[in-house]
């Protein structure tokens, strides 16, 4: 079972500070005022001890504390996350009903048409968004891509809605490490520990995707989207609109996942993708070339 860690770093609110853990704190969002109302929370509980708290905010991986102004964050705020790693590794929980109907995680891998990629299937959402890693030096904000990279065979990691597709080196081979691959993504989801920082992904996401686009784009963009993604996923990919030239009409896309490097991608970019395009924009489309795949 992994250990507890606990950080703090600041908040916009110069009373409050976020304290924020490797594993899986709380479903939903919980405002506590006063210490009556955590009956429930021992770990909430815990906290409303020190005589200085004035509210606690449970949320998924951190525990937001506003303290009175009777001392400086600077006295306390390494000896709160002390206080709470100890409480929680020495086998306090955070809610009573946690004890806790933790529903089992499975783990299944499906081949794909890429020979070199595997997808890891898991029963349950473990992703908002998409997310690809390339190498171990992209990982830092995904806890799970970096243990992977760990093995010896993985090339690249690729996270989609309830899967995850590994690309191998192609000196390896699949039947020796799939069981072993496929035991330690069930057990890292099962224990609760982080499997990526969405948000702080998306807020670069944000600052590089501010560009405007055309209508000819945005059509493009909205058949992959309807169309496309959907098969792509299922054989453990993704496709992502890159640029449209509206003087040449041709459309540059990236294929990831386990689509990306595929023997098959370039037939499907052009027998399916490519003629998907034209048929639904005709006149407007020359070509399309996968600038990755």
């Amino acid at each position: 079972m992994n250990k507890y860690i606990i950080k703090f770093k600041e908040t916009s609110r110069e009373s409050e500070l976020e304290f924020y853990s490797n594993i899986f704190l709380s479903e939903k969002r919980i405002e506590f005022n006063k210490i009556e109302e955590t009956s429930e929370f021992p770990l909430i509980q815990q906290i409303f001890y020190l005589p200085f708290i004035k509210k606690v905010i449970l949320n998924k991986h951190s525990i937001y504390i506003e303290k009175l102004n009777i001392l400086e964050w600077s006295d306390v705020q390494e000896e709160i996350c002390s206080q709470i790693e100890e409480f929680l590794n020495n086998g306090g929980v955070v809610s009573k009903n946690e004890i806790k109907k933790v529903s089992p995680v499975s783990v299944y891998a499906e081949s794909t048409p890429n020979p070199n990629a595997m997808k890891f299937v898991v029963n349950k959402k473990i992703v908002d968004d998409i997310f690809e890693f390339k190498s171990i030096e992209e990982t830092l904000e995904s806890p799970l891509a970096k243990s992977l990279f760990s093995f010896p065979l993985v090339k690249e990691v690729f996270f989609d809605f309830n899967f995850v597709s590994i690309i191998k080196k192609i000196e390896f081979n699949w039947e020796e490490n799939v069981m072993e691959i496929r035991e330690f993504i069930r057990s890292f989801i099962q224990d609760g520990n982080t499997i990526i920082f969405e948000e702080n992904i998306k807020k670069v996401k944000t600052k590089k995707n501010n560009t405007k686009i055309d209508n000819v784009s945005k059509e493009i963009i909205k058949i992959i989207d309807e169309n496309i993604k959907p098969a792509v996923a299922s054989d453990g990919g993704n496709i992502l609109f890159e640029s449209y030239d509206s003087e040449t009409k041709k459309v540059n896309v990236i294929l990831q996942g386990a689509c990306s490097g595929c023997p098959s991608s370039t037939i499907t970019l052009k027998s399916g993708i490519e003629a998907m395009l034209k048929d639904m924009l005709p006149g407007m489309i020359s070509e399309v070339n996968a600038i990755n795949g």
